[in-house]
């Protein structure tokens, strides 16, 4: 299963150009069983990504656009009166699927963002009294435009914590941004992705990866950071619990990834700064000298010792 999610990144390579640590990383969320925040200006990438994925996974992938009249019944779906059955009839909602890409989720209204929210911690959305349950594996792919958010409800930080990291993807390079034009040029990159594994094989991996070892030292490490987080004078508001959990999900999909069944360091410096970022807040002094939340995440990785374990 291992060497599949390699072939499943490699596959979705040639749709997205020179952005290979941020595909792996996805998938690492995906094997986590965790949701994924895109923060980035329009014409990244960030949908091709998405859609990408969907077909080299072989899910089904919906998409919906959020604006400010979207509706919470258009996420999780509402009840409709059949006459000849004399019941109530459900009609699913766009987030009913394996996976759901919400786009620009900071252009709808607070509570449309929570119903969203809400089925993805719960794994279930409840209309008049009747549970639903999302199918599996499920994965939420949300979009952000952090340019340009007058009039719109940027998610607060109580509900970033719900996403198990938040990446941008930034502009390509030179080279890279060349090729974007070449592909396009031939032909729709998103035709030539082929699929590599089904909804089952991402259950097989996803299970797999929860089987990923982790020693006391390890743990001990994740604690220590993520305390570090709450300590330091940089830092307002600093990681909660969720964080550490999700960070230990990271770091064993990371090793996964690696091609191992144990967690070293590396694996949780890898993706420390992602998970974590969204998760805290910086002081006023932070803000007036300038410093940045990766630059103080940083820093809590260069003060924290990791425990002496090598990678075989």
């Amino acid at each position: 299963m291992q060497k599949k999610a390699l072939e499943i990144i490699n596959e979705v390579k040639k749709a997205v150009v020179g952005k290979d640590a941020v595909i792996a990383k996805v998938l690492m969320v995906i094997l986590a069983r965790g949701h994924i925040l895109l923060e980035d200006i329009p014409g990244v990438g960030k949908t091709t990504l998405a859609l990408a994925l969907s077909k080299a996974l072989s899910l089904d992938c919906k998409r919906l656009q959020f604006t400010p009249d979207v509706m919470p019944t258009d996420v999780t779906g509402f009840s409709v009166y059949n006459k000849e059955t004399g019941s109530l009839e459900y009609k699913p909602g766009a987030a009913l699927c394996n996976l759901f890409l919400a786009d620009e989720i900071n252009r709808t209204s607070s509570k449309t963002q929570s119903a969203l929210l809400e089925v993805m911690e719960e794994g279930s959305m409840t209309v008049d009294g009747i549970k639903h349950s999302v199918p599996k594996p499920y994965i939420v792919i949300a979009t952000q435009n952090p340019v340009g958010s007058a009039g719109t409800q940027l998610l607060p930080e109580s509900q970033l914590d719900r996403f198990m990291i938040r990446l941008n993807m930034g502009y390509p390079d030179l080279q890279d941004e060349m090729e974007i034009l070449r592909r396009k040029h031939e032909a729709d990159p998103l035709e030539s992705v082929r699929k590599i594994a089904d909804a089952n094989d991402v259950i097989g991996m996803q299970e797999e990866t929860d089987a990923v070892y982790l020693s006391e030292d390890v743990y001990r490490y994740i604690a220590q950071l993520t305390a570090a987080t709450r300590t330091n004078e940089m830092i307002r508001l600093g990681a909660s619990p969720r964080g550490s959990i999700a960070l230990t999900k990271m770091a064993q999909a990371a090793a996964y990834l690696s091609g191992r069944d144990y967690v070293v360091p590396k694996d949780v410096q890898l993706v420390f700064r992602d998970v974590i970022e969204h998760r805290i807040l910086l002081s006023a002094q932070a803000k007036i000298s300038g410093t940045t939340a990766q630059a103080v995440l940083s820093s809590i990785l260069n003060d924290v010792a990791a425990p002496s374990i090598a990678a075989r």
